[in-house]
């Protein structure tokens, strides 16, 4: 399980992404590690063996089994530690945001969120259109 945290803009989300998997994010309203465990406690499993993230400190108290890569170092993958899968969903968000809806207000970026991480969930069902309606 890999969780991480970006921002798109300026407002701060995080995420957590299963190896080959799905992704979950949400929007917060800070980074700190009250609000990184919180996250971490609800999104991963407690059968999860390891917790991969980058360096950023707030992750340091995490309760579960971690390792972290050191990006500060030029450090991105280390075994298999490292952040890329999420990395790579970040990057089809914000990607996705500025060509398809340009800008994105903060009120609705959960909206976007959700959008983006079943999109991601979804890529492999060759009937993802059944799986919208259903939803609807």
């Amino acid at each position: 399980m890999v969780p991480g945290r970006g921002a798109v803009g300026k407002v701060p989300v995080i995420g957590a992404i299963v190896r080959k998997g799905n992704v979950v994010c949400e929007v917060i309203e800070q980074t700190d590690a009250r609000t990184l465990q919180r996250f971490v406690n609800e999104a991963v499993s407690d059968k999860v063996s390891l917790v991969a993230t980058d360096d950023f400190q707030g992750y340091s108290s995490l309760k579960q089994p971690h390792e972290s890569v050191t990006h500060s170092r030029g450090e991105f993958v280390r075994g298999n530690v490292h952040t890329q899968n999420l990395d790579s969903f970040w990057s089809l968000l914000k990607r996705g945001i500025v060509g398809t809806y340009h800008k994105v207000s903060k009120s609705y970026l959960p909206l976007y969120l959700n959008e983006f991480s079943f999109r991601h969930n979804n890529r492999q069902n060759p009937d993802i259109f059944q799986a919208v309606l259903a939803g609807c």
